[in-house]
């Protein structure tokens, strides 16, 4: 049971990251950006270039990674979703596709080969008498000073407060001297750097992969649907339940059944509680 507790507080705390930037973009745009799964992916492989190929040092290298996310998120918004940001479904449609084309460039570049990424941090730790890896510990520590300051940034800044009032109302905000197109630019660019982030240590907890960005959007999907679509404390409850019963599954029952929960509790969420465990679409 201490190493389910443990194995999942530590989990989750990872979702929550891969699901925030997520839950931004849907709040101020509603949009569903099926390319998120991208800058986790593109985080990875940048932070794989950078240490383990160029033997670059790793914190200027995660922070080359973070940059990475930001300029693809800028770009994403730019090129693709300001022409189609009046029709959601064209947004969807065609971040889907760039998902797969980018998914085709990392396969020519690196072949569909897997690759191992050095931890962070190695070695293990006892915690309560369960054995952790001090890798994940780590990521775990970061992603909840980056969620803590991400809730400072939103409601104690003036961009933030700015996010917050596109999210509720976006012509309100248009009315009151906000411009929502500027909002929306920061956003993704905040989106990007937070998926980036994520992927670093998604990575380093499992592997590089050309397909590594299609669990966490998965992942990223089910928690904005059980946390409440817009919500990003529901993101951060829902990445708790899903965390623990995705350990719990495949600690007790099998490691092959890992997601099968995820998909499930979709369903159920969607036909018992529609808007959410929160059902706001706010930040």
């Amino acid at each position: 049971m201490a190493q389910v507790i443990i194995q999942g507080f530590l989990l989750s705390g990872l979702y929550a990251l891969i699901a925030v930037g997520f839950t931004m973009i849907f709040s101020v745009g509603r949009v569903l950006n099926l390319a998120y799964g991208v800058y986790i992916m593109l985080g990875g492989y940048v932070y794989y270039v950078a240490v383990q190929m160029l033997s670059l040092p790793k914190f200027p290298s995660f922070l080359l990674a973070g940059l990475a996310g930001i300029v693809f998120g800028v770009l994403t918004y730019l090129v693709l979703v300001k022409r189609f940001e009046k029709d959601p479904i064209a947004v969807e449609i065609s971040t889907l596709i760039l998902a797969v084309v980018m998914q085709a460039v990392i396969i020519l570049i690196f072949s569909t080969a897997p690759r191992s990424m050095w931890p962070l941090i190695p070695g293990r730790l006892e915690v309560f008498g369960v054995s952790v890896l001090k890798n994940i510990l780590f990521a775990t520590a970061v992603s909840w000073v980056v969620l803590g300051s991400l809730m400072v940034f939103i409601h104690k800044t003036h961009i933030g407060r700015a996010i917050r009032a596109v999210s509720m109302d976006s012509k309100g905000a248009a009315v009151s001297g906000i411009d929502p197109q500027r909002i929306s630019l920061v956003t993704w660019a905040l989106s990007g750097v937070l998926g980036a982030i994520a992927g670093v240590f998604f990575a380093t907890y499992t592997q590089l992969d050309p397909g590594m960005w299609v669990f966490p959007l998965i992942t990223a999907v089910a928690v904005v649907i059980v946390g409440g679509i817009g919500s990003i404390i529901g993101s951060l409850i829902a990445a708790h339940i899903i965390g623990f019963m995705e350990v719990a599954t495949t600690t007790w029952i099998s490691a092959d059944l890992r997601g099968v929960f995820t998909m499930a509790l979709i369903i159920v969420v969607l036909v018992v509680a529609p808007k959410g465990l929160l059902g706001k679409a706010e930040l």
